[in-house]
């Protein structure tokens, strides 16, 4: 397709961005171009926006960022035979290669040679956005452009909370970002007796009891610790879906968790963590368990089974603005003043 769009790039190293106008991207064999209907914010937009020590490191302008959309194909290169024209699809964000060990073991969510859409290559905040054919996800059920855009959260989300067994569990889960938000309901529909939520933002606090949880603490007001073991007969939640990377989140996490309970840990800390492994791992006998992102494609079918049961996400959809309002929805993820910010190009 010849052209050009609207872009947000970032042109150069620094903060801030640029919203331009870019030729419409040249496919590739077996790849896709992917009109964009929806995309949303996420915190690694954030960090790109901010330039921070991670972005210096990892992006090499010039670069569209962006990575959570969905799409209707509007052009189909060489190959292409898994995916057609005009269907409507989300994105897995992380392409892999394929053939690696992992790949091969079906762990492409570890793959060694992984390249993230809007991190290593061109990303969706624009009007079109090429990939490859097996990133695609068509969909098998109907569902808004505002939720098929947010698959790599809720993914994210899903994988984090299956990781555990959650028939009548007593769940905690730290830090009410967008994926702790969208693991309540998961939680809940997936047989969680009860579920305890933790942050310091009132906002994203009343958001999480829109969203189901049962208890919602703020630790800056109250010790979550005793508050969830008075309710436990002084076990402690069964379950520790750690999503928030604080460390004072993780230690409380761990102190709250019963003995012989499973920790499932997304949050990315900022530097290590002191931690005391005899006494809240090794003496507890807990489980403990690293969760990187979704297992592809096992986490998407899970992730669709549970929309077409039941899960409601729609609240968790704070904003919607036109691309070009974007640093509004930066600085709203900045403040802590959202749940996911939706983006219309």
């Amino acid at each position: 397709m010849e052209g050009t769009m609207k872009a947000v790039a970032k042109i150069a190293p620094g903060p801030g961005f640029d919203l331009i106008t870019a030729p419409i991207p040249k496919i590739g064999r077996r790849e896709v171009l992917i009109k964009v209907k929806a995309a949303a914010i996420c915190g690694t937009d954030v960090h790109i926006y901010e330039w921070d020590d991670w972005s210096r490191k990892r992006i090499t302008p010039p670069l569209i960022f962006g990575h959570e959309f969905c799409g209707d194909i509007v052009e189909v290169g060489e190959g292409v035979n898994s995916v057609k024209l005009g269907q409507f699809v989300s994105v897995e964000t992380h392409i892999t290669c394929g053939h690696c060990y992992y790949c091969r073991q079906g762990m492409g969510h570890v793959c060694e040679t992984m390249k993230i859409i809007g991190v290593d290559r061109d990303g969706c905040f624009a009007e079109y956005v090429a990939v490859p054919e097996t990133a695609c996800w068509p969909w098998e059920i109907e569902v808004p452009v505002e939720i098929a855009a947010i698959q790599d959260p809720y993914g994210n989300a899903v994988h984090t909370a299956l990781s555990a067994d959650l028939v009548g569990a007593d769940v905690l889960i730290t830090g009410m970002g967008p994926i702790g938000l969208a693991a309540i309901p998961v939680a809940k529909l997936s047989g969680a007796r009860r579920v305890f939520v933790t942050d310091v933002s009132e906002y994203r606090l009343n958001l999480a009891k829109k969203l189901g949880a049962d208890y919602a603490i703020n630790p800056k007001n109250d010790d979550p610790v005793p508050f969830i073991k008075d309710l436990t007969q002084g076990r402690g939640a069964d379950v520790l879906l750690e999503v928030s990377g604080n460390p004072s989140a993780i230690k409380q996490g761990f102190a709250a968790l019963r003995k012989a309970g499973t920790a499932s840990l997304l949050g990315i800390p900022s530097k290590p963590v002191e931690f005391d492994i005899a006494n809240d791992i090794i003496f507890k006998s807990i489980v403990v368990k690293g969760i990187n992102g979704r297992r592809i494609w096992d986490t998407w079918f899970k992730g669709q089974a549970l929309l077409a049961k039941g899960v409601d996400l729609s609240k968790l959809i704070t904003h919607k603005m036109p691309l070009e309002e974007i640093e509004k929805g930066l600085e709203l993820m900045i403040a802590g003043e959202c749940g996911k910010v939706i983006l219309y190009p």
